[in-house]
């Protein structure tokens, strides 16, 4: 069974079919090919990806996503996993935690997330989950990895966390609108989101605060991404001090309803600024503004007073002003307040005032008289002391008043006010009743005039709880300070007093009455009232008398009646009265009852009217003559007072009879005292006697009036109520002490209880309390408990005389009062304090032992304290140890002798702290800081180094010359006074010498203080003294000697300034530099540098003169020097003097030379950069710097570039990528970079300074080939220009990003230019800028994905934002991250068309449902062809497996059959042909080992998936090493070596004899034969017009690789096809492109004719029949082979029996041949090994075979020699894979002779057709390759030809394929284009193709044969597309058959034919073993089973 898998896209060329058959046919022939058919290539194709495109399968899921989600449908992966047919194995591995489920049946891949949750967001970060899909072909054997990458993908599932519960910050009012206030969301303190990308990014705005209104307009975030809030309005802190402001953060997830909010609490406090000026107090606004009124203060001065007695005078209200600016922050920067008095009336008021500038306070200075005086009228200022401008102003009126000698008065005696009941507090009591004008009451000073205020204080001596006074006025009113109810208290009256501080006025009565509000509502006794009336009732009589109260006064309890319901107007009853009585005309009827609703209404005002009601039930009964005398009520209510005088009528209790009876009356019960009287007649209640409420308060008396009949008495209740009058005073209880104590320093500390009672009732009972004095200290609530207010300090006050007042509630209350004595008790609760807080002492060093240098005092304010002194932590600290202090009396004495000059610096001066402890007390012990500082006290004076000191001075010395230096010492400490020594000159001793010597102070140089022009030999002395500043100052003072010498003594200098050469600063140490010289007179010279060789770099010869180098120079360290010198002569250096002068001084000036001592360095070691594949020739890609510490030249660069070869190619012709610019450094682009995405470029750059003659540095570059797929766009709002300018900056910050997750990252600028956007992007915003960028990873160098990329900046994008805001201007920053324009289009542009693939799609699958029949037809003939097959195979087993008669073939072909090849034409010889039986259990034999073979090498080896791309190289991939090499079957342009390919491209000329020289292009396309001209065709053309070669033919195996387009073809190529088919399969080729052209002449019909004997070339049989015309065609066959084999394959009558007419046809002159000249070396040949350890290509290559065919085209030929080639043995990598080097080295060779120079010679052949020697010719060297393999042709064209097999010993040295000179191409005319399908209906159009090469296939068994006359017509037919004069080659050539080889014409020499009776060539000698030549084959050759 043979199963085809059919991969790769349709050809791309034009397809011939035999015939029309519907494509539905062709589709279900391939699908029952696939279902019933099998080869061994199968079995590799399992566990592969059914798929195109990328290894790796990648998906995406959400996070979260439930258990059982669906990852991956299928994997598309071939082969089955389960069932009886399973040929896979599918597994997981890598599937850590075991997130993935596979289903193995489905392929599909499935989520387990059972019982957690797959999240993306920490801290899980499951970001992605990778498995591996291990398939393993049960097959083979082969193990397959899948890689399935599952990205988890994000979801906005986690809402924004503030890091802050609440934020806070301070901002002052004066900061400028705009201003950032806020910035602390930045980095991690803000609001952050675990989720990644957008749904991570965090905005923050600012939102509406319903508690705060004008937070969201005072402030803005206008950068949401940044957070930062900035000021939008000014701040006012006198307006609002804090904000609080709501900040939303949200993140940006890309639908805004999917967004997450957070929000949190910005507290903003607005800190006062110091923006207003001050105010004066009190301060009264202006209406609704901030301003205040003026004011006016007030002061009065008794005339002629003292100012020592009333200053500062009282000022009302007191002179202050505040800053308006109250709590500016820290309090230190508030300014103060200055007064002044800016103005004044009269002028003369400085005189009298002045203003505090600080307190304010107002001073008299002086008494004024009234006289003169009255009043002051003062402007004061007030003003901030730090220079504000805005001061404020207010008015100060003074006012001089007489002595106060009169007391206040009032204007009445009396005053009566008014106030409604109710009215709220603050109310002023009115004049009247009619509340329309309030009570003034008015009180006079005579001391102050009338019109003035006299600023009296008024105060009430009760109700002050009630009412209060107003504090100022003439004018003074009453107000409320608490409500007021009339039904409890109707009138107040109290006393009022008015007093100036001095005198006090007369009190005057004061009464306040409270006037009714209608607030009470009037109430019946009962809810309800029963009475019993009698029909005999007469109309008007009174049934009841209703009463209803109300406690309103007047109108307001007025009450009138009314019946609302139930009287069915039988009753009436009086408004006012409320006696209810029988309405006129009502006669009543027994049993009748009522109802009656009466309401009882005031009179109040409408809209306040209150009312109540109740229900009278009435029951009439039968009439009663004897009826007692009624009450008109039957219950009397009664309030009486019990200071009610005797003998008052107190109520009328008259009685009504019916029967008129005289009525008395009498006190039934109630009045146990005989309190009340009732006159018996009258019935008048009358007080008998002085009621006391305090004894009895309530009387219910029983009254009755009878008419002395039975049953005649009624009854009537009196309840009388006493009221209460104030007549008991309160009184203290005696039994409580009045002698109380407490404790001090406690706060609310209970200091005692009192109690008072009152007897009366009501207000006039209920005692309160007061404290009349200390009401600041203590405090008595209404249960008399005291307790104090504040902390007493006992050490203040100890003892305190309380006063308690008692008081009723009563109008007139009643008072009394207790006098209470409290203690205060004594705490330990003050600490001792010293006199001093820091006490400072500076004692003399040496003070004697024990004098006391301080005294220490602490006092103590608690009683009985007990004080002790001591030095804090004395005895465990030793620097205490110099000073004790007596812990008694305090006193701090010295313990030791102090020697200031034995204490370092910091012991000079002591500082320690003392305390004083009481020793009975708790409280912690005073402290005092002490300082003792010990003084120097200059023990030592100066000491000077010498008594004498001597010197020597030029007699023409400059000004400032040193003469000589003296020096002193001190013993006293330095740094002290004592220790500083200062030195002066003694101007008094030898005052010339002083006048023009002087000392340093300092130094103690010695100079001159003029220039000298001195006479020689002088000798001048001076007086130096040193002193110090020590207390008391001591010096000590030397004479120094000054002598003038000789002019003839001083050395004079050639010259002023020395100028040396340059020194290299390479020189060595002690390299001389140059020579200075001076002269003097009989003098030695010693040379000295006196400044300038600070580091001693330079050396000095003292005698010679010679500087030279004494350290090593550096010119890059110190470029120069200047040196000073000095000479002298040796009497004056022997004397340590020196004696400088102009003339003995000079300056040497010293150059350093650069030299080139440092090689350049590169700023980086490797370049990345990128190019663009469309980029142009000389673009610019990145620019490389070196820098050299040298100057000049020596930092001059010189750039080159070393481009490394290309691998295994010839670099003769190669052009370098890239060029660079030699001295700026810029490598710009030398090539076209198209198609090369992805691809990068490894080279070196060279820096060498010194324009390239210096030293040199190496650095890398790496170049990546990109394009805009890697790319990315950041759009920002600002201008390109800005971007631009600060390009490298805002990269570095980019970069810096990218590296966070790839290091080292490389970071390049495509371009920059203006913001596109809309439809196409074309419009363009030059307000916002593109900047397209894309990185490369160093590790690949290669581009960052453009995915990755876009990851690590946007999801960085804020942070990004912030680092940008230096370089962008202001609210500048990136807008977004995007996808460049072309891949969005690319995206669009596949979209699009996926719905035309889908409408095809829709339309194959209609296709297949009509084409089901067929199916059906097919599979039955398949199992037909089948079976005939099998049957086939069981003849071929049976056949025997010896040979009779014969020895073993050479070849392949020979076992077929032809293994006599003779080289005679005419067939003369014997050549041991095998019969047809041979023949066919040779193929049987042959086919079964090559599948046995085949299936070993499939089943050692591996399938390998990754084939190259390059259809003109063959790589063989491993594991270890891969490697790539040329593949001989392509033509470098891409065009496939086969017949068709180039049958297509001829022309019917061709066909028809054309032989110009013109075609060589197609010889050269024509077999690829081998011969010594390198490309051989057709019978081993030589290359010259003048013969023909040898007619050993050879031909290719199978490609590896096939080129898309080519694939179907080659499917149907045979696998081993001789000359004559390959001549066949051309001619048949050129048949069709000459038939499609129109071109249907003779030749056509001449062609069909001899061909096939019918009109068409190609007859259309079925398999079936192509199987039964093999079996009927064999036995002819057989006997045309022999013929052909006799006489050679090609004969010259066979190829002249096609062209009689050509004159070189009967031309058969013998010829002799000649040994042709060394052949160039022929292409290689690859063979691979196949041991198992190299997996086979998918497609398994056939190996090459030596193919050769006998017979000579020229009769003068006749000896037969083969050509051969080398063969490039390619064996399999080495299992330990070596370091991947740029270039793959060709592979080793195995071991094996060298290849031959140049072929043996040939032998020399006759051309007689009858010569039949049979001698055995020498072993010919090993057979060449054969030519690239044909396609197959249809099988009545197939035919068998020979085969030479070669001797696997005699297989020549492999030689390396770099050194096989490449094939020429093929000239082959360009394929008209045709229009390339798609979809489906492309690969329907495959279906065709592959069918044919099916039926080619099943051919490949049994073969039909073709008549020997119409192949050989054929076979000449091809010989005319040779491009030679073939025709004169064949007159030349006679009768002899070409040899192998061919040869030029006139050498007479082939290779291939010989004499009759020659023997054969050693290819041809029959083998001893012939089946050890197949097993052989077998193994170096395993995949020869494809051709089966």
């Amino acid at each position: 069974m043979v199963r085809m898998h059919l991969m790769g896209p349709l050809s791309q060329g034009r397809v011939k079919r035999p015939g029309i058959i519907p494509i539905g046919l062709l589709y279900l022939l391939l699908l029952s090919t696939c279902l019933g058919e099998d080869t061994e290539d199968w079995q590799y194709e399992e566990c592969k990806l059914s798929r195109s495109g990328p290894p790796a399968t990648i998906v995406a899921i959400d996070e979260e996503s439930p258990n059982g989600t669906l990852l991956v449908e299928n994997m598309q992966i071939n082969g089955m996993a389960e069932g009886p047919d399973r040929t896979i194995s599918l597994s997981l591995r890598d599937n850590h935690d075991y997130w993935v489920i596979l289903d193995p049946s489905k392929q599909a891949l499935y989520l387990n997330s059972t019982g957690r949750v797959l999240d993306r967001d920490p801290p899980s970060y499951i970001q992605s989950i990778v498995v591996q899909v291990q398939c393993t072909n049960e097959l083979v054997g082969t193990v397959i990895l899948h890689e399935v990458r599952i990205v988890v993908r994000d979801r906005n599932d986690n809402a924004p966390r503030f890091q802050q519960p609440r934020y806070y910050v301070a901002v002052s009012e004066l900061t400028p609108v705009g201003t950032t206030i806020f910035s602390g969301f930045w980095g991690n303190n803000g609001a952050t989101d675990i989720d990644d990308g957008p749904n991570g990014q965090i905005e923050y705005t600012i939102q509406y605060n319903p508690k705060d209104p004008t937070a969201n307009r005072t402030f803005d975030i206008p950068l949401t991404l940044f957070g930062s809030v900035v000021l939008r309005e000014r701040l006012n802190y006198e307006e609002i001090t804090r904000y609080l402001v709501i900040i939303q953060a949200n993140d940006r997830a890309p639908y805004p309803s999917e967004r997450r909010t957070a929000t949190t609490t910005l507290t903003v406090d607005v800190l006062d600024g110091d923006d207003l000026g001050p105010m004066f107090l009190p301060c009264t606004l202006v209406g609704n503004t901030r301003d205040c009124r003026p004011i006016t203060y007030r002061a009065n001065v008794l005339e002629l007073t003292e100012p020592n007695k009333v200053s500062p005078l009282n000022v009302t209200p007191p002179i202050q002003a505040v800053d308006q600016d109250r709590n500016i922050q820290p309090p230190s920067d508030r300014p103060g307040i200055l007064y002044s008095i800016l103005i004044g009336k009269p002028e003369s008021y400085a005189e009298y005032f002045n203003l505090n500038r600080t307190t304010a306070e107002l001073l008299l200075l002086k008494p004024i008289d009234r006289e003169l005086f009255r009043r002051f009228d003062l402007v004061i200022k007030a003003e901030q002391d730090n220079g504000h401008p805005l001061p404020a102003f207010a008015n100060l009126q003074i006012e001089v008043l007489d002595e106060n000698n009169q007391a206040p008065y009032f204007l009445e005696t009396s005053y009566h006010g008014y106030v409604s009941e109710g009215s709220p507090v603050g109310t002023t009591v009115a004049a009247d009743t009619s509340l329309s004008a309030p009570l003034a009451i008015v009180a006079l000073d005579n001391d102050v005039e009338e019109t003035r205020d006299p600023q009296l204080q008024f105060s009430l001596d009760s109700y002050t709880n009630v009412f209060a006074v107003s504090a100022s006025g003439i004018r003074r009113y009453l107000t409320l300070v608490q409500p007021l109810d009339r039904e409890t208290q109707d009138s107040y009256t109290f006393m009022l007093l008015a007093s100036d501080g001095v005198q006090q006025s007369i009190p005057v009565s004061v009464m306040i009455t409270v006037l009714d509000a209608n607030d009470n509502t009037p109430t019946f006794a009962n809810v309800s009232y029963n009475v019993n009336l009698y029909t005999d009732m007469m109309p008007g009589e009174t049934v009841l008398q209703l009463s209803a109260v109300d406690s309103d006064e007047g109108p307001n309890g007025q009450v009138t009646y009314r019946i609302l319901a139930g009287d069915q107007g039988h009753f009436l009853i009086g408004n006012s009265s409320g006696v209810i009585f029988v309405a006129p005309g009502v006669q009543l009827t027994v049993g009748r009852s009522y109802a009656l609703t009466v309401e009882a209404i005031d009179n109040g005002p409408d809209p306040n009217k209150r009312s109540s009601i109740t229900t009278v039930y009435i029951e009439v009964l039968p009439p009663n003559n004897q009826s007692p005398p009624r009450f008109p009520r039957q219950q009397y209510n009664l309030e009486i007072s019990e200071a009610m005088r005797t003998g008052a009528t107190l109520l009328n209790l008259q009685a009504v009879d019916r029967e008129k009876d005289l009525i008395s009356y009498k006190i039934h019960s109630g009045d146990p005292h005989a309190q009340f009287l009732l006159q018996q007649n009258s019935g008048y209640l009358v007080l008998d006697k002085p009621l006391d409420r305090e004894s009895l308060d309530y009387y219910t008396l029983m009254v009755t009036a009878s008419d002395e009949h039975p049953r005649g008495t009624s009854t009537a209740t009196v309840n009388i109520v006493v009221t209460d009058v104030n007549d008991n005073d309160p009184l203290f209880d005696s039994s409580l002490p009045v002698n109380l104590t407490v404790t001090e320093e406690e706060d609310h500390a209970y200091v005692g209880q009192v109690k008072a009672t009152d007897p009366d009732l009501g207000e006039s009972g209920q005692v309160h309390y007061r404290l009349v004095n200390h009401q600041k200290l203590f405090s008595i609530n209404a249960t008399g408990a005291i307790r104090t207010t504040v902390p007493l300090d006992r050490e203040v006050k100890g003892h305190y005389f309380l006063i308690v007042e008692a008081w009723d509630g009563a109008v007139d209350p009643r008072r009394s009062r207790l006098t209470l004595s409290v203690t205060v008790m004594d705490v330990d609760d003050n600490s001792p304090v010293f006199t001093q807080q820091t006490y400072n002492v500076n004692i003399p060093e040496n003070t004697p032992k024990d004098t006391v240098i301080l005294q220490l005092e602490a006092i103590d304010a608690d009683l009985d304290s007990n004080l002790t002194y001591r030095i804090r932590s004395e005895g465990s600290n030793q620097i205490f140890q110099p000073f004790h202090i007596d812990p008694v009396t305090g006193e701090l004495s010295v313990r030791k002798v102090l020697d200031y000059e034995e204490l370092s610096d910091s012991e000079a001066t002591y500082t320690f702290t003392v305390e004083a402890l009481d020793k009975k007390g708790g409280m912690p012990p005073g402290l005092a800081s002490v300082t003792v500082t010990v003084l120097d006290m200059n023990d030592f004076s100066p000491v000077f180094s010498q008594s004498v000191y001597r010197g020597m001075v030029a007699p023409n010395a400059i000004k400032g010359t040193v003469v000589t230096t003296v020096m002193a010492k001190d013993s006293d400490p330095v740094g002290t006074p004592a220790g500083l020594l200062r030195y002066r000159v003694d101007q008094e001793a030898y005052s010339y010498s002083a006048s023009i010597f002087d000392v340093e102070e300092q130094t103690g140089n010695v100079v001159t203080r003029v220039n000298l022009n001195e006479e020689p030999n002088l000798k001048f002395s001076l007086v130096v003294v040193a002193y110090d500043d020590g207390d008391p100052v001591k010096e000590n003072s030397t004479l120094v000697e000054i002598t003038v010498l000789q002019p003839s003594v001083i050395p004079i200098f050639t010259q002023e300034e020395y100028r040396f050469p340059p020194v290299s600063e390479e020189a060595a140490v002690g390299t001389p530099v140059g020579f200075i010289m001076a002269a003097a007179v009989n003098q030695t010279i010693v040379y000295s540098i006196i400044e300038g060789n600070e580091g001693g770099v330079f050396a000095l010869n003292t005698t010679t003169g010679e500087i030279s180098t004494a350290k090593p120079l550096d010119y890059e360290t110190n470029s120069s020097y200047v040196l000073k010198v000095e000479a002298d002569s040796m009497r004056v250096v022997a004397s340590n003097l020196r004696a400088p002068s102009k003339t003995n001084t000079a300056r040497v000036m010293i150059d350093i030379q650069d030299e080139n001592d440092h090689p350049p360095v590169f700023t980086t070691s490797l370049y990345i950069g990128g190019v663009a594949e469309d980029a142009k020739t000389f673009t610019s890609v990145l620019q490389v710097q070196a820098l050299d510490q040298d100057t000049g030249n020596y930092s001059s660069m010189t750039y080159r570039l070393i481009n490394p070869p290309p691998a295994g190619k010839d670099t003769r012709g190669s052009k370098d990528g890239f060029v660079i610019e030699p001295y700026s450094g810029v490598v710009k682009t030398a090539i076209m970079y198209r198609n090369m995405r992805r691809s990068y470029f490894k080279f070196e750059v060279v820096a060498t300074d010194n324009y390239g003659q210096g030293h040199s540095t190496k650095a890398d570059i790496v170049v990546s080939v990109v394009n805009q797929l890697d790319m990315q766009v950041v759009v920002s709002n600002v201008p390109p220009t800005y971007v631009e300018k600060n390009k490298d900056k805002l990269l570095s910050i980019l970069e810096r990003y990218v590296q966070e997750q790839i290091p080292g990252a490389k970071v390049v600028v495509e371009t920059i230019g203006p913001h596109r956007h809309g439809d196409g992007m074309e419009q363009e915003d030059y307000t916002k800028s593109d900047l397209m960028i894309y990185a490369i990873d160093p590790l690949t160098n290669r581009a960052v994905s453009r995915q990755e990329l876009y990851k690590f900046l946007d999801g960085k994008l804020l942070d990004i934002n912030k680092e940008f805001q230096p370089f962008l201007p202001p609210g500048g920053r990136i807008l977004e991250i995007r996808t460049p324009e072309v891949v969005t289009s690319v995206k669009k542009a596949a979209q699009t068309v996926g719905y035309t693939e889908g409408a095809l799609l829709a339309l194959a699958v209609i296709i297949i449902i009509c084409c089901v029949p067929a199916i059906l037809i097919v599979i039955i003939t398949y199992r037909q062809r089948q079976a005939e097959c099998a049957k086939t195979s069981r003849i071929q087993m049976a056949l025997p497996t010896g040979k009779p008669g014969g020895g073993t073939a050479n070849n392949l072909y020979e076992e077929l059959g032809d293994n006599a090849i003779r080289s005679n034409h005419s067939g003369g010889g014997s050549g041991g042909s095998l019969d047809e039986s041979d023949r066919q259990r040779l193929i049987s034999d042959f086919a079964t080992r090559a599948i046995a073979a085949h299936q070993q090498c499939v089943a050692n080896g591996g399938v390998l998936n990754n084939l190259p791309k390059s259809e003109s190289n063959i790589t063989f991939l491993s594991d270890e090493n891969p490697l790539t090499i040329k593949n001989p079957i392509y033509h470098e342009d891409g065009t496939l070596s086969s017949p068709e390919t180039l049958g297509r491209s001829q022309r019917r000329r061709d066909l028809l004899g054309n032989f110009s020289p013109s075609r060589k292009g197609l010889r050269e396309a024509w077999l690829r034969l081998s011969s010594p001209g390198g490309d051989v065709g057709f019978g081993g053309y030589s290359g010259s017009d003048s013969g023909w070669g040898s007619g050993v033919g050879h031909s290719w195996t199978l490609p590896s690789r096939l080129h898309r387009r080519e694939m179907y073809d080659a499917l149907r190529r045979q696998v081993v096809m001789d000359p004559v088919q390959w001549e066949l399969e051309l001619l048949k080729a050129e048949f069709k492109e000459s038939k499609d052209a129109g071109l249907d002449s003779g030749f056509d019909r001449g062609l069909d004719s001899d061909l096939t004997g019918s009109p068409s070339l190609e007859p259309k049989l079925t398999v079936k029949e192509q199987a039964r015309q093999f079996e009927q065609q064999a036995l002819q066959e057989m006997r045309q082979r022999q013929n052909r084999d006799s006489r050679g394959s090609l004969s010259p009558d066979i190829l002249l029996s096609v062209f009689p007419d050509s004159p070189k046809h009967h031309k058969e002159t013998p010829t002799p041949s000649v040994p042709n000249p060394p052949p160039p070396e022929p292409p290689s040949i690859i063979i691979t090994h196949s041991d198992g350890g190299t997996p086979p290509p998918s497609h398994k290559p056939t190996p090459p075979v030596l193919r050769r065919f006998g017979g000579s085209l020229t009769e003068n030929q006749n000896s037969e020699d083969q050509l051969q080639l080398p063969i490039d043995l390619i064996p399999d990598p080495p299992s330990t894979p070596p370091p991947p080097p740029p270039s793959v080295p060709p592979p080793p060779l195995p071991p094996s002779s060298p290849p031959p120079s140049s072929p043996p010679p040939l032998l020399p052949t006759t051309s007689q057709p009858s010569h039949t020697d049979k001698k055995s010719p020498p072993p010919p060297p090993p057979p060449p390759p054969p030519p690239p393999l044909p396609p197959p042709l249809s099988p009545s064209l197939l035919r068998p030809s020979t085969f030479v097999l070669p001797s696997l010993s005699e297989v020549p040295a492999l030689r390396p394929v770099s050194l096989r000179p490449p094939p020429p191409p093929l000239p082959v005319e360009p394929e008209p284009p045709r229009k390339e399908l798609k979809g489906i209906l492309k690969n329907i159009q495959n279906i065709a193709e592959i069918e044919k090469s099916v039926a080619n296939m099943f051919s490949q068994i049994d073969q039909k044969q073709i008549p020997l006359k119409k192949v050989m017509k054929s076979r000449a037919s091809m010989d005319s597309l040779d491009s030679l004069d073939s025709l004169d080659a064949l007159a030349t050539g006679g009768d002899g058959a070409g040899g192998e080889g061919g040869g030029e014409t006139g050498d007479g020499e082939g290779a291939g034919g010989g004499v009759r009776g020659d023997p054969l060539p050693p290819q041809i000698q029959p083998n001893p073993n012939m089946n050890s030549i197949v097993e052989e084959l077998e193994k170096r050759f395993p995949s020869q089973s494809t051709s089966l």
